[in-house]
């Protein structure tokens, strides 16, 4: 059964569509690479150790890679979202997807939508309706396996379409933790608790934002925190990040 909110989402999936066709509005025309995320799929999938692989349809008939490990714990589950052209398994995203399950977290990391190689992020946004749509169909598939909070964990270009999922406040997720939120974008309208993470030697448009971002978290759980010596990509400083991930999955938990 659809719930209301996935009627909503669609219909702003579909304004978004027509606005990308305004003059003016969008930077640059751009659809999306389905042979280079089929080019993905096939280099992750012989080499997972952790999860297994599931494909979910949109409504354009596409098939989209999740990874989905599975515990017997259906408290809680987290969506991870990669950034700008990568895949489910990708470096951090493997990291965080792994260490979350052996935490006892079931995880379900999703492909979103990706663009040639030698795109510009300035492209990105023409994708970022499909991208709604992926976290929509993610979200009802969870709470179809009896999963009572589900929290999406993003980073980079993946909290960029997070965030225009979260503005529509979808009352099926619990929290969203965002790495690493980039082009100065904000948690205005975002009524779900949030936890900002970032490196304080993050990228320049990250780290300028950084006061904005922070007066627009309205929930009393949200967070803001930066690590230490961490870049954008959090190098070497993974285990803290992970652990500050745990620390707000465990004030999370909490919520009745």
């Amino acid at each position: 059964m659809r719930s209301s909110s996935l009627k909503y989402t669609q219909c702003v999936v579909i304004l978004l569509n027509l606005l990308l066709f305004i003059p003016g509005h969008a930077t640059t025309a751009a659809v999306p690479d389905y042979p280079r995320e089929q080019r993905w799929a096939n280099e992750v999938i012989p080499n997972l150790i952790v999860g297994e692989p599931r494909y979910f349809t949109q409504t354009n008939q596409h098939k989209f890679l999740g990874i989905y490990s599975e515990t017997d714990n259906r408290a809680m589950a987290v969506i991870v979202v990669h950034g700008m052209g990568l895949h489910p398994d990708w470096g951090l995203i493997s990291t965080i997807r792994q260490q979350l399950f052996d935490e006892g977290y079931s995880t379900l990391s999703i492909q979103m939508p990706v663009l040639a190689a030698d795109a510009s992020y300035k492209q990105y946004p023409a994708l970022f309706p499909e991208a709604v749509e992926r976290l929509q169909i993610s979200v009802q598939h969870l709470k179809k396996r009896g999963y009572k909070k589900i929290i999406i964990v993003s980073h980079s270009n993946g909290s960029r379409m997070s965030r225009l999922f979260m503005i529509n406040n979808p009352v099926d997720v619990t929290a969203w933790i965002a790495l690493s939120l980039t082009q100065t974008d904000t948690y205005n309208g975002i009524h779900a608790p949030v936890f900002d993470l970032y490196g304080d030697e993050d990228l320049p448009h990250v780290l300028s934002a950084v006061k904005q971002r922070k007066a627009t978290l309205k929930n009393k759980l949200s967070q803001q925190y930066a690590i230490n010596g961490a870049n954008h990509f959090f190098n070497n400083k993974e285990q803290e990040l992970m652990q500050r991930i745990k620390d707000y999955l465990d004030v999370i938990k909490q919520i009745k």
